[in-house]
This record gives C-alpha cells, sequence and structure tokens, in this order.
C-alpha cells in the first residue's frame, strides 16, 4: 500500500483526507473515520499489493467481474446523484482537483468536461460531464482507471464512487 510507515501506523491521504491506520483505528484529518468510510478504509489496506495501478483504458464500474448487483446503486449515488450540479462542478475543478489528487486526462475522453480525481492512492475515477442544450439533459458518467478492482472488493468499489461523488458535492 502506498502509504508513510510511523511505527504500526500507516498514513496516505483518501477522499482528500490524510488518513491514518493504526491499531488504534482509523482516523480521517485527525477525526475517527466515520464507520462506512473506516470499513472501506480498512478492505483498502486489506486488498494492498504490491500491483502497480493502470490507469488506461478506463472501465465501466459494469465491465468488473461480479458487479452486476451493484449497478443500479451505483448509477445513482455515484452518478445520477452529480446530474443537478453539472454546471457548478466546472467553476469548482480546480477546488475539485487540488483536495482528489486530480490531474489531466487523457485527451481522448469526451464530454463537455472531465474530472480525473484519485480518492484512494491506487483507485482512479474518470468523471465524464454533459452539460444540458436544447437536445439533452445533463449527464455523468464514472469510469474507473483499469485495474481498480484489483484493490478493493467490487461492493467497495462502488462505495469508493459514491464517496467521491459526495466529495465533489462537498466543494460545490
Amino acid at each position: 500500500m502506498p502509504a508513510r510507515k510511523d511505527g504500526l501506523a500507516y498514513a496516505f491521504t483518501a477522499f482528500g483526507q490524510r488518513c491514518v491506520i493504526s491499531p488504534d483505528g482509523i482516523t480521517l484529518d485527525e477525526e475517527t473515520a466515520p464507520s462506512i468510510i473506516g470499513i472501506l478504509l480498512s478492505l483498502y489496506a486489506l486488498h494492498a499489493s504490491t500491483e502497480a495501478p493502470v490507469l488506461e483504458p478506463f472501465r465501466a464500474f459494469k465491465e468488473f467481474p461480479d458487479s452486476a448487483p451493484y449497478v443500479g446503486a451505483f448509477a445513482s449515488h455515484t452518478e445520477q446523484v452529480l446530474v443537478p450540479a453539472v454546471s457548478r462542478i466546472e467553476p469548482n475543478r480546480d477546488r475539485i482537483e487540488s483536495r482528489l489528487a486530480g490531474q489531466e486526462p487523457p485527451a481522448a475522453v469526451g464530454g463537455d468536461f472531465c474530472l480525473l480525481v484519485r480518492p484512494l492512492p491506487k483507485i482512479s475515477l474518470c468523471y465524464i460531464f454533459y452539460e444540458a442544450d436544447a437536445d439533452f439533459p445533463p449527464s455523468v458518467t464514472c469510469l474507473y482507471s483499469n485495474n481498480a478492482n484489483r484493490f478493493m472488493p467490487i461492493d467497495g468499489l462502488a462505495d469508493v464512487g459514491e464517496y467521491t461523488s459526495r466529495t465533489i458535492l462537498s466543494l460545490v
């Protein structure tokens, strides 16, 4: 796991906050992590591997094995939840990218604008935003780094999308 080891504790950035996993518990910015996020961070730590993250080609959540039971919840809690905020997200891109370790998305990624963020050290998400026009309402697509499922079980991976979207909303 890409983290700084300090005695029995490991520190890294998670969802834009300083995360410390130690025998005393899991903290985010020195506060006890909320239970669901704590479980998510535990799963991430348990699935730590030396395998390098592979960014492209990006994958839709439904392309990962065993994702079918979670596809509906993923769409509503990760993608659809951002649709009403599409017009407010682009003006806040710098803020979102700064908080979530963003980087420039590949030129081949479409949409009206995109965000490529890294909520966990080995998991990146590429959000593709389409603004409303005369023919279509706004929409959002969220894609994962190619081998994200190597670092988190599939149910946890769905939650990574949800909590990353929540973080984006908190910044707009």
